[in-house]
């Protein structure tokens, strides 16, 4: 049977869009050979392996998921881009699933060439000859760093036979964090996508809570619901927070009876296809805000308010920070939570002591994905394409300065922004975040 009828590949013309933008942006710097390679399989224990996860940089250029699979693109005169990956074989593929194998990846995922990954090392050194510039990725992994590294002095043993080896390393990781920060129309696809089975994992959550079920329950159903909607995996370990875990930011236990009169805080996401969604939702188990808990969750979703209407291109990446901040300190002032005027507040720091993260993060591939969010030593300038989280938050432990009301409330509320040119977009508006919806929502689902 033929490779191609027991195996998919998705729509390669993304892939080889960017391998051709990468490949001009190597031109214009000057040429050479960027090597990259998918992420290694990792045992769990003894011989049981965690389940395989591609390296986001590579599957970010090559579509291709299987593990022993190396990239590289030759940015001289003659361009090319070359697979390396294991060959067919029947007897493991019994075992463990299909492959490839070099000729059929090469046809379906647009490469010019593929080998045996076997023969990396040995061609390796044939590919560097007489190239200017090395791209690589160094740092994350000693073994693939003594790899390249073989590699280069292979050539430069070669130098008296009239062969020069690449005069200088580039980091080929920085250049794709600049294509990765704008994303484009397949990723936005796949990312609204994910982020649709997300929010009705979301409501099906709110509708399963109740006191007396374990957090671990809750999880359940969200587990369930991104796997039925076709969900590869989670896109991080779900937080499912209630009562004092709630002040726990990344409390991922699970594990605790949920009581009446606790809130139960949700940041939860699937990956779909290599994206993440991250949603994060506050809501009462037993269906009913109570007074305090409104008026925390009001001042949060006020501040996301604030945020959100300083995503725009042009702005810069902190101005919705900024306003998040702005709106939460003054709210905390109000409600006696902190003293002091605002500004004060803001310069000194107090403010952190409920708010003590960002008010957002890059989304893509990755949960916290790829980009600086500086360039030049500003903020970075927003621009149509950008996916951020908006995810203020406010956290308040028990303390003798702390009116009683707010102790062990901790809200988050977090959406998954798209940059476009007029503002932004919203791809989590299919769970409800005004705290009258999410608890008509409660009520359909049998909360009195």
């Amino acid at each position: 049977m033929d490779t191609a009828t027991e195996l998919s590949a998705p729509d390669i013309a993304p892939f080889l869009r960017r391998r051709e933008i990468l490949v001009n942006r190597m031109q214009a710097a000057g040429g050479g050979v960027a090597v990259l390679a998918t992420a290694p399989e990792r045992t769990r224990n003894r011989d049981t392996h965690y389940p395989y996860r591609h390296d986001s940089y590579f599957h970010y250029l090559s579509g291709f998921g299987e593990p022993e699979a190396i990239m590289v693109l030759v940015a001289d005169a003659n361009p090319r881009a070359i697979l390396f990956c294991r060959e067919k074989d029947l007897e493991r593929e019994t075992w463990d699933g299909r492959r490839w194998g070099p000729e059929a990846a090469r046809e379906a995922f647009g490469f010019d060439e593929a080998h045996p990954v076997a023969t990396f090392d040995e061609k390796l050194p044939e590919l560097l000859v007489d190239q200017p510039l090395l791209w690589c990725g160094f740092g994350y992994d000693d073994a693939w760093d003594a790899r390249i590294t073989r590699a280069l002095n292979a050539v430069r043993a070669k130098t008296r036979a009239g062969c020069t080896a690449p005069h200088s390393m580039r980091d080929v990781l920085a250049e794709l964090d600049e294509m990765r920060l704008v994303k484009d129309a397949s990723e936005l696809d796949i990312m609204g996508r994910a982020a649709r089975i997300s929010s009705a994992a979301h409501c099906r959550a709110m509708r399963a809570s109740r006191p007396g079920r374990f957090e671990y329950e809750i999880e359940a159903e969200l587990l369930h619901a991104f796997r039925s909607a076709g969900s590869q995996a989670p896109a991080y370990p779900s937080i499912v927070a209630s009562g004092p875990n709630a002040c726990i930011l990344h409390y991922v236990e699970n594990d605790r009876r949920m009581a009446d009169g606790d809130l139960l805080l949700i940041d939860a996401g699937c990956e779909l296809d290599g994206y993440a969604s991250d949603i994060t939702r506050t809501f009462p188990v037993g269906g009913r805000f109570s007074g305090a808990q409104r008026e925390i969750y009001d001042l949060v979703l006020a501040a996301q308010h604030a945020a959100r209407a300083e995503i725009h291109p042009g702005n810069h990446w902190n101005a919705p920070h900024e306003a998040a901040v702005r709106v939460l300190a003054q709210g905390m002032i109000d409600l006696g939570l902190l003293a002091g005027a605002l500004d004060d507040v803001i310069e000194n720091g107090d403010y952190r002591r409920f708010y003590m993260h960002r008010t957002g993060h890059w989304l893509g591939r990755d949960v916290h994905d790829a980009g600086e969010y500086k360039k030049d030593g500003d903020w970075r300038p927003l621009l149509p394409g950008m996916v951020l989280t908006v995810e203020p938050g406010c956290y308040i432990r028990p303390a003798d300065d702390v009116p009683e009301a707010f102790w062990n409330i901790g809200v988050r509320i977090e959406d998954d922004a798209v940059v476009t040119a007029g503002g932004c977009e919203y791809l989590t508006d299919d769970v409800p975040r005004e705290a009258s919806e999410i608890e008509a929502l409660m009520r359909d689902g049998g909360h009195d």
